[in-house]
C-alpha cells in the first residue's frame, strides 16, 4: 500500500507535508507535494485527511483486498470526514465518520 499525489490537484499548501509522521512528502520545485519514498509509507492515511484538495489516495494491496482499490476522503459534512472506497472496478462506497468521537479510546 502507499499513497499517490495528483499533482494536478496539489494547491501547494503543505498541510501533508507537515502532518507525515515519517518525514515522507516533500514538495518539489514549483511547491508541489510527493512523495520520496513510497515504500516507506506508513498507510496512516493522516496526509489523506489533511489535504483539503483531496488530491492524495491509499491505494489499497491485494493482501487486505484491494487489488487496485484506493480510498480518498471529500470535504467534511457537519463535523464528518467523508471517505471514499473505490474497488478496481470503479464501485464506490461513501462512509461518514463523527470526528469527535472517531479517536474516542
Amino acid at each position: 500500500m502507499s499513497i499517490q499525489i495528483d499533482k494536478n490537484k496539489c494547491i501547494s499548501c503543505g498541510k501533508c507535508r507537515n502532518i507525515c509522521p515519517g518525514n515522507l512528502i516533500y514538495n518539489d520545485l514549483r511547491g508541489k507535494a510527493f512523495i520520496k519514498y513510497p515504500q516507506d509509507c506508513w498507510d496512516c492515511t493522516a496526509c489523506v485527511k489533511e489535504c483539503p484538495a483531496q488530491a492524495i489516495k491509499l491505494y489499497l494491496s491485494g493482501d487486505i483486498g484491494g487489488n487496485g482499490g484506493h480510498l480518498y476522503t471529500s470535504q467534511e459534512e457537519k463535523g464528518c470526514l467523508v471517505w471514499h472506497m473505490v474497488d478496481r472496478f470503479g464501485r464506490e462506497e461513501v462512509i461518514k465518520i463523527n470526528r469527535k468521537v472517531s479517536n474516542r479510546y
